[in-house]
């Protein structure tokens, strides 16, 4: 096997089970993020899964995120219900993209709910129901939208057409969670505003990786709200894959925990992305690029593509996989996390997209 590509370390420290790292993004310039998702403080920084290679001369990838908020979704229906006790639009709504979203039908039903209710009492501040539906994902293995209790305690106590809230209620929660977002009184449709609102919703140790995170689950249901039919698609469960990956630390010829290392080196994580999705790609960056389709130059990629880095002429170094927005998911270099980054910025040496399946 060729030896995998590497790149300058950054610095380094981990928390967590299978060394998912902590991220450290704090917001400069108004747009620019300046830190990264990093690995390895309080734990040994993990072995490379072939010993035997010798890494190669550390050259530059992407390491940018530029603050963004999630593009536009298809909006709630409205509307009375009709005759004969039929479900109302919003039913309706929730159980078309349902499946599309592996997202069930209540709690999608909930997170429209939350961005209607927003839209009478913070107007200005934008709310979404995809970051609502981020939310969920990002904290679905503890309290129901990531609430504490003191933001329950708060925000949760009157919910309009609700006589008795409860915290299990994904309507109930979902309003409590909208009110929390908009409580400072940022916009949410721009970047700054956006994670600012994360930043000031979820504060823990872990926050930065929750906003990873939130962005990075809410992109791709906007993207799928807007054209369902192609959930199933290889791009599309590829691209579940790697955003299930955030999180865990950079590891130099690394295929992943399934394989017995850490995490993943770049074109690890893009080849078993796609191996998930029952697509076979070569190992390397460089042979990746020149196995695929060339996406047409002046043309944005889009979800699921490959994002290249390097001289086409010589040697491609560094590979992601596109998330939309000017987004991908990155495994960057050693000592830092899988995480997304902007694929894109003046200076860079990207080389061009590629795409997987037509």
């Amino acid at each position: 096997m060729t030896p995998p590509e590497t790149r300058t370390a950054g610095p380094s420290w981990a928390r967590g089970a299978l060394h998912r790292a902590l991220v450290a993004l704090p917001l400069v310039a108004g747009l620019a993020t300046a830190g990264w998702l990093v690995a390895g403080r309080d734990q040994p920084a993990p072995a490379p899964a072939e010993a035997a290679l010798t890494a190669p001369a550390p050259v530059s990838g992407p390491s940018v995120l530029q603050a963004s908020a999630p593009v536009r979704a298809q909006e709630p229906a409205q509307g009375a219900a009709g005759g004969g006790g039929g479900p109302s639009p919003l039913e309706q709504w929730a159980g078309s993209l349902a499946g599309p979203l592996d997202i069930p039908a209540p709690a999608l039903l909930g997170y429209a709910n939350g961005e209607l209710t927003m839209r009478n009492e913070h107007p200005d501040c934008h709310l979404s129901w995809v970051t609502l539906a981020g939310v969920g994902q990002a904290t679905r293995d503890g309290a129901p939208m990531g609430l504490s209790p003191a933001q329950w305690k708060k925000y949760g106590a009157e919910i309009p057409g609700i006589a008795h809230p409860a915290l299990s209620d994904p309507s109930s929660a979902s309003v409590a969670a909208g009110r929390a977002l908009c409580a400072s009184g940022v916009d949410l449709s721009a970047g700054n505003g956006w994670w600012k609102a994360m930043s000031g919703y979820h504060n823990g140790s872990d926050m930065e990786l929750f906003r990873q995170r939130v962005l990075g689950y809410a992109q791709l249901y906007a993207t799928l709200s807007l054209d369902p039919a192609k959930s199933a698609s290889p791009p599309v469960r590829a691209t579940r894959f790697a955003l299930g990956q955030l999180g865990l630390p950079y590891v130099w010829g690394g295929n992943g925990p399934d394989a017995g290392a850490a995490g993943f080196d770049c074109s690890g994580l893009t080849k078993a992305s796609y191996d998930s999705a029952g697509v076979a790609l070569p190992r390397t960056a460089d042979s990746q690029f020149r196995a695929l389709p060339p996406v047409a130059r002046g043309q944005e990629p889009q979800l699921g593509d490959l994002v290249f880095y390097g001289n086409p002429a010589t040697n491609i170094h560094h590979v992601g996989l596109y998330l939309g927005n000017g987004l991908m998911i990155n495994a960057p270099t050693e000592g830092q996390a899988i995480q997304i980054h902007t694929f894109h910025t003046p200076g860079d040496d990207y080389a061009g997209a590629g795409r997987p399946t037509g």
